[in-house]
This record gives C-alpha cells, structure tokens and sequence, in this order.
C-alpha cells in the first residue's frame, strides 16, 4: 500500500532553536496516527508541515506523492480541501448558528444548493450525536457539545484526511471518552486517515492505530498502543506512565 503522508528527514528551526531534527514519519491510507510528546516538542509544527501552513528547512514533507513545500498557492489551496481539522478549542464562530458554522465550508467552497447544504449538515450533526441543535448558538453549548460541532463542521466536505489537535483537552473523562468514540466510528464509517496530537493517552490507546513519539526533534519510537504501552525505550515508558522525572526535550 503507498503511503498517503510521508515526512522525510524534515529539518525545521525557529530562530537557534530546532525543534524538529531528521524527523521521519509514514502514515497509510486509512489509518489513525497519534502523535505524542511533551509540549513544545513539536506535535503541532509537525501537523502544519503537512498541511503546508510551515516549510521545512530541510528534507520532504509529502502528502498524495506531491511535495507540499514547493506547491503554488492554487496546488495548496486544492490539496488543502482533502484535510478537515479539528481544532483545540473547537474555534466555532460566536455570531453564527451551529448550522451556519457547519455549514461555513460548504457556503465558501461549493455552488450547492440552500436545500443540500441543509441536508449535509443535518446528516453531519446527526452523526456527533447533535441533531436539534441548528439554531443555537456556541454560547448556548458546553465545552464537549462545542467539540463535536466542530468535528460535525470538519467531516462537513467529506475530508480524506482529519487532523485532530488535542480533541480532549479541557473535557471531563466522559465526554472525553464520547469524543473519542467519535473518532474511531467516523474513522471507520468515513474511511478517514487521521493524525492527532495529544497529551491524553487514554485517548491515544482508544484512537490510534499507531503511536509515534517525538522526542528531541525525532520519532524515537512508532508503534501499535499495546506495544508503546509496554514500550522499553525508559524516555517512552516513563512517558506514557506520567511520570514527572522524565525529560521530554521540550525544555
């Protein structure tokens, strides 16, 4: 099987800082990659290679067999329709309705109908388990219903790829853990090839099919959940474990 997302030896500095050193990192079609690591390591300068907000100093980023940093605007704004996002904070818009914020990529993207564009957004909503909420507005949601919007808003345009940022963060662990059902179903249901980044590793365990952990500007180890959850590398072990001593290279 080709890779859909390949990074190659990629180099990036910010400054006299490096903060990603050589990385290496595949990720198949269909497949749930979850990015670890401690904050500052990188997770998040990872995710805007690939999806071209940041170019690398060095070494290939690509994404379809395409090199992203040598991409025209046009070629990015193209690829960038096969990715859907969703954001730590869900990043809703306060002034509109939920249906008008999921329906905000399809208004900017497509010549669709009021009618079918009504429907997509009534199928996505139904999906997260939203259905009745068209006419509410964030400020009426909590902090997991906001999530889920998002994540209604991010499938909206039928996305190859998803790129999930900490999708737990600031949620209880039932709500967490209904996100994170979420994921695997559309992931599944969708045939999505996601990457996320996150701290929490309950979630990582739930939702990846492999686990790669950057440490010092690498991948120091990928890995299936079980496999890194009994991993013998002591930086991963003691990570995964949350155990305070570990030096996670974010310093």
């Amino acid at each position: 099987m080709e890779p859909i997302i390949v990074l190659e030896n990629v180099c990036k500095a910010f400054g006299d800082k490096q903060v990603l050193k050589h990385l290496d990192l595949t990720i198949y079609p269909g497949e749930s990659m979850v990015i670890i690591g401690g904050s500052g390591i990188g997770k998040s300068v990872t995710i805007k290679h690939i999806i071209g907000l940041l170019k690398q100093d060095s070494g290939a980023v690509k994404v379809y067999g395409q090199e992203v940093s040598t991409l025209s605007e046009r070629e990015l704004y193209s690829l960038r329709k096969n990715f859907g996002m969703l954001f730590q904070g869900a990043a809703l818009f306060d002034s509109l309705t939920i249906a008008e914020n999921v329906s905000f990529v399809l208004d900017r993207h497509t010549r669709l109908s009021k009618a079918e564009k009504e429907s997509i957004v009534s199928e996505k909503l139904q999906m997260v388990g939203m259905s009745g909420y068209e006419k509410k507005k964030p400020a009426d949601l909590s902090g997991g219903m906001k999530k889920r919007v998002g994540l209604a808003r991010a499938i909206a345009f039928n996305p190859e790829i998803m790129l999930y940022d900490e999708p737990t963060t600031g949620l209880d662990p039932i709500m967490g853990d209904i996100i994170n059902n979420l994921i695997v179903r559309l992931n599944r249901e969708l045939n999505i090839t996601s990457v996320t980044i996150t701290h929490d590793m309950n979630s990582a365990y739930k939702i990846a099919d492999r686990i790669a952990m950057i440490y010092q500007g690498k991948i120091i180890e990928i890995n299936t959940p079980d496999q890194i959850k009994n991993s013998k590398n002591p930086i991963v072990s003691q990570f995964v474990r949350g155990e305070a001593r570990v030096n996670t290279g974010a310093e």
